[in-house]
């Protein structure tokens, strides 16, 4: 069963959205490797819970997106799409992890879905 796997918080100042995290919660940031400004969150160890990351903010997004992990971006978006969702931004290469899309569902909640694929380019 698909399940939650990731969070992505939008930040207009990444620098700052960082130290408030860090100074409420007590995570922890490190600069990802990839194409793209990006820091992996580490949320804990101890208590059950997902990781994430922080980026900057791109035009018109909101609030936190959640990531789902699925077997196939493009058999999920086509089944997303045929019970009343929306394609947000198209299947895209994450280079070297994989294929991500994000969507939205029938009451207009914005989620992402990920593909594992180090083969993507």
């Amino acid at each position: 069963m698909p399940r939650i796997s990731h969070f992505d918080i939008p930040a207009d100042d990444p620098e700052r959205a960082q130290k408030f995290y860090k100074e409420v919660f007590d995570w922890n940031f490190e600069k990802w490797d990839g194409p793209m400004d990006y820091w992996l969150a580490k949320t804990g160890a101890e208590e059950p819970g997902i990781d994430g990351g922080l980026s900057k903010r791109m035009p018109g997004q909101l609030g936190m997106t959640n990531t789902i992990n699925v077997p196939s971006v493009d058999e999920f978006a086509k089944k997303i799409m045929e019970k009343g969702g929306q394609m947000i931004v198209p299947k895209m290469a994450l280079p070297k992890v994989g294929w991500i899309a994000q969507c939205s569902d029938t009451e207009g909640n914005i989620f992402g879905i990920f593909e594992t694929d180090e083969k993507a380019e």
